[in-house]
């Protein structure tokens, strides 16, 4: 075990964790919007959103993130290319940086698995605290942004904090892709001087300070939210207008 070799692997290594959480958060990012319009569209029973969303859904979860990948950044490059040159574009299609095709792919990956988190926590909130709210002249999108996402946040951060892990943990696939981040720093490394075994460990042990580091941030997020919660319901338990929307959707309940 050359222990010197691990040391200096380990912070080398150390410089592709920026990347690394670069791609989760983007990919998470651009994923919100969608899931949300996806969890509400099938709680909502809107129409053609619970077949669109059951089949995407079976798509991402039938496809290897791999073959995904594959399909980004070796095949669709080349078919746009052909695409722009047959238009006679000046634009090269090659000199795009391979991190908007890994936002975009971990993206589609990212938004069928948040869409199911945020539907069931939504539906962890009683649909009777909407009619409250509705009651006490409140619009659906300041019930749902005052009242429902507040209480549906607390719900789906295990869950979140799971996909967060996941999503880190498979950014690891884009070293096929030229990005230099933690796997591909650790296998170039290797490459140099044939010590994979240490350059694997030292992997194992970036990527577990990595995903304990998300795990203890979003630990502390639950228990702030918990918290705030907690002032918030005894707030609201002395104010007028909250015993108004619950003698509300006590009303609405017996209807």
């Amino acid at each position: 075990m050359n222990w010197t070799y691990i040391i200096e692997t380990f912070l080398l290594t150390l410089r592709g964790v920026p990347v690394t959480l670069l791609i989760a958060v983007v990919s998470i990012a651009l994923s919100i919007g969608p899931a949300i319009l996806l969890a509400l569209g099938r709680i909502h029973k809107v129409k053609g959103v619970t077949t669109f969303s059951v089949i995407y859904l079976a798509f991402i979860r039938a496809t290897p993130p791999i073959l995904l990948i594959l399909f980004f950044y070796s095949l669709l490059p080349s078919l746009l290319n052909r695409l722009l040159t047959a238009v006679n574009s000046s634009i090269n299609i090659f000199n795009l940086s391979p991190l908007y095709y890994a936002f975009i792919i971990f993206g589609l990956l990212t938004t069928g698995s948040l869409s199911e988190v945020f539907r069931s926590a939504l539906s962890t909130v009683s649909q009777q605290q909407l009619e409250a709210g509705q009651s006490v002249g409140l619009t659906n999108y300041q019930t749902y942004r005052r009242i429902i996402f507040p209480q549906a946040l607390v719900a789906a951060l295990p869950n979140l904090s799971n996909l967060t892990i996941s999503l880190v943990k498979g950014t690891s696939l884009v070293f096929v892709m030229t990005i230099k981040d933690i796997t591909a720093i650790a296998k170039v490394q290797a490459a140099h001087g044939y010590q994979y075994f240490e350059s694997y460990l030292v992997i194992f042990v970036v990527y577990l300070l990595l995903c304990g580091g998300v795990q203890g941030l979003f630990y502390l997020l639950s228990k702030r939210l918990n918290y705030q919660s907690a002032r918030k319901e005894q707030q609201h338990a002395k104010s007028p207008k909250y015993l108004q929307t619950i003698l509300s959707a006590g009303d609405s309940q017996q209807r």
